[in-house]
C-alpha cells in the first residue's frame, strides 16, 4: 500500500485507514475498532469521551486566533457493511481487510471494503493528530452501529457537543453537499409453516439466483437492478404453476440495507427437465425486463441431497406468493427535488430455520407519513400470506436548511478552493444528521465526502485523488476566518 502514502498531506490519513482495515469492525462487532478510535484520542493527549454504548468523542481546542469563531463536529461511523462474493474466503469477525489499488482506485479483495466510513473516521483522527492545521475547537464524533439502524446515534446523548457546525463525513460524492436525508424504519416477517416429507420420487436440488450487482438499497434503488429474492420468489411461482415442487428452504441476501445480490431455494423435484425448461424461460424473461441495468444475471439449479423435509404445499404457495408481489422499490419520487426519491422499500433478508420463514425490509421516507403508509401496506400484504410483523428501528428525516450560515460557508470556500459551486442536494439514504441534530436544536448541518461507488458490495470502492481533495476541501472549511 506504499502508493497510499506517496503524498505527504494524505499519508497520515491513509495511515490510520489502513490499520482501521486491520481490525474487524462489521455492524454490531466494531467494540474493537471504537476502542482504537477512543485510544488514538487519549494518544494524542486530547480529551477523549466513549459512552456506555461505544460513541467516541474527542475534543481539540482551537489554535491561536481562531479560538472565538464557531466550533466543527465532524462526524462519522466506524462500522461497516460486511458483504463478499461467495468464493472469497474471508471471515469479518476475525481478518482484516485485504486492500488493493486499481488504478486511481481502492478496492477490497472480494469484499467490501469500509470507505463508508472508514474514510471519514480516519480524516477525522488525521484532522486530530495533524500539527500544522489552523482551526476552531474540533470536536470529533464516531458513532457505532450506523448501518444496522443507526443505533450509536440513537444512543448519542444531549449536552456532550458544543460546536455549532456539524460535518458530516458520510457522503459518496465530490462537488456535492448534502443538507437533507430520509429517514428509515425496518420490517421483520415471520410464518411458522407446516412441513411434510418430500415425494418418494423426487429429488434434491439447488436453485441458485446470482451474478447481480446488489447494491445500496437508499442510493441504488431507483438504479432497476435486480433484487435475487424477489427474483428467486419470480422463478418459484412459475414452478409451482407449471410442476411439482416441494420447498425445503429459502435463503437470500445478507442486510437489510443492501440490495440482495444472490438467493438460494433447496428443492424437491419430480420432472428435472421440466423445471429447467421452466427456469431457462424466467431468465430470458427477466434478463429482457433488468437488461443492461443488471447484465450478468445467473439462475442455475444443481443436485443437492434430498431435502428430508419440505413446506407444506398450502404454506410454500402462501410464502411464495408473499415474496412474489410484496411492495419493493421506489415507492414515490420527490415532487420538490426532480430526480430524489421520496420513498422506497428494500426486501433485503430472507431466511429458514426449521419451521419459520422469515424476511426483513427497510422502508425510507422524507416523508413520515409516507414512511408509516408503507409500514401499513407491508403488514397488510404480509398478513394475507400469514406472515406476522414487527417495525423496529424507526429514525426520523433530515430536513434541508439550504439557506443556513454553514451551508453558504462551505460552498463560499468550495468556490475559492476548486473555482466551482458546489450541487445542493438531499440523498435518499439514512445519515446519522437527523437523529443527532433533534438532540441539540440550533446545530446547523450538512454532509460532504470523497467519490466512492457500489458501497454495500464487494466492488466497492473510493478514489484516491478524490480524498485528497476531499481533505483539501476540509482543511479550506475549518482554517476559513
Amino acid at each position: 500500500m506504499d502508493a497510499l502514502l506517496q503524498k505527504p498531506e494524505t499519508k497520515l490519513l491513509w495511515n490510520y485507514f489502513i490499520e482501521l482495515c486491520k481490525i474487524p469492525h462489521g455492524s454490531k462487532k466494531e467494540a474493537a475498532a471504537a476502542n482504537w478510535v477512543a485510544e488514538q484520542g487519549r494518544a494524542l493527549g486530547l480529551e477523549t469521551i466513549q459512552d456506555e454504548v461505544g460513541n467516541v468523542v474527542i475534543r481539540k481546542p482551537a489554535t491561536p486566533g481562531y479560538e472565538k469563531l464557531p466550533g466543527f463536529i465532524l462526524q462519522a461511523h466506524v462500522d461497516m457493511v460486511c458483504e463478499k462474493n461467495e468464493d472469497t474466503v474471508h471471515d469479518f469477525d476475525k481478518d482484516p481487510i485485504k486492500l488493493q489499488i486499481k488504478g486511481d482506485n481502492l478496492y477490497a479483495v472480494g469484499t467490501t471494503l469500509g470507505a463508508d466510513n472508514g474514510v471519514g473516521v480516519c480524516t477525522g483522527l488525521a484532522i486530530l493528530a495533524s500539527k500544522d492545521l489552523q482551526h476552531p475547537q474540533v470536536e470529533v464524533l464516531v458513532t457505532i452501529d450506523e448501518e444496522m439502524g443507526l443505533n450509536g446515534a440513537n444512543f448519542f446523548k444531549g449536552g456532550i457537543l458544543t460546536g455549532k457546525y456539524f460535518l458530516n463525513l458520510d457522503s459518496e460524492e465530490e462537488g456535492f453537499l448534502t443538507i437533507g436525508c430520509a429517514g428509515g424504519i425496518d420490517t421483520e416477517a415471520k410464518k411458522k409453516v407446516a412441513l411434510s416429507a418430500p415425494a418418494s420420487s423426487s429429488k434434491g436440488f439447488k436453485l441458485k439466483v446470482s451474478g447481480l450487482k446488489g447494491g445500496h438499497s437508499g442510493i441504488d434503488i431507483n438504479s432497476s437492478r435486480g433484487n435475487a429474492i424477489r427474483i428467486l420468489a419470480r422463478t418459484l411461482y412459475a414452478l409451482q404453476n407449471g410442476t411439482k415442487v416441494g420447498i425445503a428452504s429459502l435463503k437470500g441476501g445478507n442486510k437489510r440495507n443492501a440490495i440482495p445480490r444472490e438467493a438460494t431455494a433447496i428443492l424437491a423435484l419430480q420432472d428435472e427437465a421440466k423445471a429447467k425448461s421452466i427456469i431457462s424461460a424466467v431468465v430470458a424473461e427477466t434478463k429482457q425486463a433488468i437488461g443492461k441495468f443488471d447484465p450478468d444475471l445467473q439462475i442455475t439449479l444443481e443436485p443437492v441431497d434430498l431435502p428430508a423435509k419440505v413446506i407444506a404445499d398450502n404454506d410454500a404457495i402462501a410464502v411464495v406468493n408473499t415474496l412474489f408481489t410484496i411492495l419493493h422499490g421506489v415507492v414515490a419520487m420527490s415532487p420538490e427535488m426532480p430526480g430524489l426519491v421520496q420513498t422506497s422499500t428494500n426486501l433485503g433478508v430472507l431466511d429458514t430455520q426449521e419451521d419459520i420463514v422469515s424476511f426483513y425490509m427497510l422502508h425510507r421516507s422524507s416523508i413520515d407519513a409516507s414512511k408509516m403508509t408503507v409500514v401499513d401496506r407491508v403488514s397488510a400484504h404480509c398478513a394475507l400470506g400469514g406472515f406476522e410483523t414487527t417495525h423496529i428501528g424507526g429514525y426520523p428525516g433530515w430536513k434541508p436548511e439550504p439557506d443556513s450560515d454553514l451551508v453558504k460557508l462551505i460552498n463560499e470556500v468550495h468556490k475559492a478552493t476548486f473555482g466551482k459551486d458546489m450541487e445542493v442536494v438531499a440523498i435518499h439514504a439514512g445519515l446519522e444528521c437527523g437523529i443527532i441534530g433533534e438532540k441539540y436544536p440550533g446545530m446547523q448541518m450538512v454532509s460532504i465526502g470523497p467519490d466512492m461507488w457500489d458501497v454495500h458490495t464487494p466492488e466497492e470502492h473510493v478514489n484516491i485523488p478524490s480524498v485528497g481533495n476531499f481533505w483539501k476541501f476540509l482543511l479550506a472549511i475549518l482554517s476559513k476566518k
